[in-house]
Parts: structure tokens; C-alpha cells; sequence
């Protein structure tokens, strides 16, 4: 069965003088998640914001707040992310021995379990694992920056992980990151994503309303997965 799709807005690329106002804009404009980005300096070469932005952001909107952890040690913070509001977290496997650890640790504290993987790396571990996950993160740029351009081999490593889902019968969200625009954003449903992050895909545009409508037609046009590719 096919998956529901949810457009999720990345607010690091949002305006950062007026996060609230950015927050209630895309809320307004039909978001369906809001994508909270959270870097080290260590993990990724970048730093950006952390818990008490989180808590001030679940204050202002009932959207699910979908955390990235892109940090060294993140079942250290798991659960203070969760008290600060997080509906789903997504850990990196290169920083996570344990991922059946983990997956249950956030699943104890009552919220999606989620693993992120960056470009270089196979998803063998992931789909290993992935009768215990909610969802599978694709990062389609090299974490750490907003506004890179798409890496076009990410839609191949998506085609391999939904068909390992749909042969295991998982019914496991695939999520796509970085570089997701309305010209690519159908392509990547055709491969098995039904979960896309954009920054600057939205938060680029005047219009967030129609920019997001704009995506959302893609999805229906092109958005039936084919596998056989």
C-alpha cells in the first residue's frame, strides 16, 4: 500500500529574526510536519540550534516536529529532545552502534524512531533494522549546510530501500533530504519516498502556499512508485 505524502519544511532555511512568524506561514500554507535540524560542530562541520528553540517552536504550533540530530552522541539527548517536543527523531547510523537500542529507546519514550543516513553510506544496517524503525532517512546532500544542490544517486539508494520494504512487507516511511525542489520532488516519490524535506525549496519562495501546492500537484502527477526503474 502506498504511503501518504508529507511535505516537510526544513526551518533551518527559514528567517531566523522572525522564526514564529515563519513557523505560523508555513502552517498556514499547508505543511504537514516541520523539519528541526539540529547540528554539533562535531558530526557536521555547522552549528545551528538546539532544545530551548525546539521548546519556543512547540509552543507556537500543533504540526509534528520531525528533529534531525546530526550529533556525535545523540541517545546522550534523546530524551530531552522528546521533553522539548519532538514527535519523531532521526539519529545518523554512522554515529549509532545500536540501532535496535535506540529504535526502542525513543519508542519507550513514546515518539518515531527514525535513522538517517548520509550519501556515502549503504543501507544495509538500516534495513536490517528496519522492522524496528518508523522511518528511514535519505540525506540527498552531505549534512551540515542548507541550500546544497541535489545528489542525483540518492534516488537509486530510495529505490533500493522501498523495494527491501516492500519485500519484507514493512510499511516504514522513507524520507528524502536536502535539495528537494518541485523539479525533483515527483522524481523522488517514483523511487519510494513519501516523506520530503525541503529549506530553501520553500523557504526560497515568496509564496510558501503556492510553492507547497505546486509540490503537491507534482506528487500526484508523478508520485505512483516504480520500482522497475
Amino acid at each position: 500500500m502506498q504511503r501518504a505524502f508529507k511535505i516537510a519544511p526544513s526551518i533551518l532555511s527559514a528567517d531566523f529574526a522572525r522564526l514564529g512568524e515563519e513557523v505560523h506561514s508555513i502552517e498556514q500554507a499547508g505543511a504537514d510536519l516541520i523539519h528541526f535540524d539540529v547540528m554539533d560542530g562535531h558530526f557536521v562541520p555547522n552549528l545551528s540550534f538546539g532544545i530551548p528553540v525546539l521548546e519556543s517552536v512547540r509552543k507556537i504550533t500543533a504540526l509534528p516536529l520531525d528533529v534531525h540530530l546530526m550529533i556525535d552522541e545523540p541517545a546522550r539527548y534523546l530524551e530531552q529532545f522528546v521533553h522539548a517536543g519532538a514527535n519523531s527523531i532521526s539519529v545518523h547510523a554512522e554515529v549509532c552502534e545500536d540501532i535496535l537500542a535506540i529504535a526502542d529507546r525513543m519508542h519507550q519514550l513514546g515518539i518515531r524512531a527514525a535513522i538517517a543516513i548520509n550519501p556515502e553510506t549503504e543501507p544495509t544496517r538500516v534495513l536490517e533494522a528496519a522492522a524496528h524503525l518508523d522511518m528511514i532517512l535519505v540525506m540527498s546532500v552531505h549534512p551540515g549546510f542548507g541550500g546544497q544542490g541535489f545528489i542525483p544517486q540518492s534516488i537509486g539508494k530510495v529505490r533500493a530501500i522501498r523495494r527491501e520494504l516492500i519485500r519484507h512487507g514493512l510499511e516504514v516511511d522513507v524520507e528524502i533530504d536536502g535539495g528537494i525542489k518541485v523539479d525533483n520532488i515527483g522524481l523522488a516519490a517514483q523511487a519510494g519516498a513519501n516523506v520530503f524535506v525541503s529549506g530553501s525549496g520553500i523557504f526560497g519562495h515568496r509564496d510558501y502556499a503556492e510553492i507547497i501546492r505546486q509540490m503537491r500537484e507534482e506528487l500526484q502527477a508523478k508520485g505512483q512508485f516504480d520500482l522497475c526503474s
